[in-house]
């Protein structure tokens, strides 16, 4: 088995060198909220705070030893071939770690049924704070569901923007507040 990885990396290696493979990662932005429209922003958000969370290296990427601690703190540890299993089920760029972007796939994979229910990404996503069957990946049930949410997702969006912003106003506005006491205090002092 380490003969074979051995090898698979000393083929890419090699196809790298003679220029059939780019070596490094591709120069494409990334931005979860278009890709995966299926989420919403605050579910984006709390699946990054996840990832943030068990990303212990702050390298923006969840290694073997990372997603390891990751499923002992969730009560479902793994054996390091099914961690190894978990990493290759996901990992588009084959770095034997997960990024932002592949662990988003582990929720779309799970809410579209497509990870084996004895696998340890199914467990993931069910023990992971994260309810993905709330949005659904494959879309409404019925022809007018599905057209009812076309017509409303650009609205939630913006929805989910104006919280946010009317959210950063209101702290400004107390962190205003908060410095006119502590300067009228202070006055009081001098």
């Amino acid at each position: 088995m380490a003969t074979d990885e051995l090898s698979s990396k000393l083929n890419r290696r090699l196809q790298i060198e003679e220029g059939a493979e780019q070596a490094g990662p591709s120069m494409k932005v990334f931005n979860p909220y278009t890709e995966f429209k299926e989420f919403s922003r605050k579910q984006i958000k709390d699946m990054e705070k996840i990832f943030k969370t068990y990303d212990a290296g702050h390298d923006n990427f969840i290694d073997l030893m990372e997603l390891k601690l990751m499923m002992e703190k969730l009560g479902a540890p793994q054996t390091h071939l099914g961690l190894k299993n978990m990493i290759k089920e996901v990992d588009e760029d084959l770095d034997n770690k997960l990024s932002f972007r592949e662990f988003l796939l582990i929720f779309r994979k799970a809410a579209a049924g497509e990870l084996a229910e004895d696998s340890g990404l199914s467990v993931l996503a069910r023990l992971s704070e994260i309810d993905v069957s709330t949005e659904g990946v494959k879309g409404a049930k019925t022809f007018f569901e599905a057209k009812v949410l076309a017509i409303n997702e650009s609205n939630r969006f913006e929805e989910e923007i104006r919280q946010e912003q009317e959210a950063k106003k209101k702290q400004a506005e107390e962190q205003k507040q908060r410095r006119a006491a502590f300067k009228n205090l202070q006055s009081t002092f001098k």
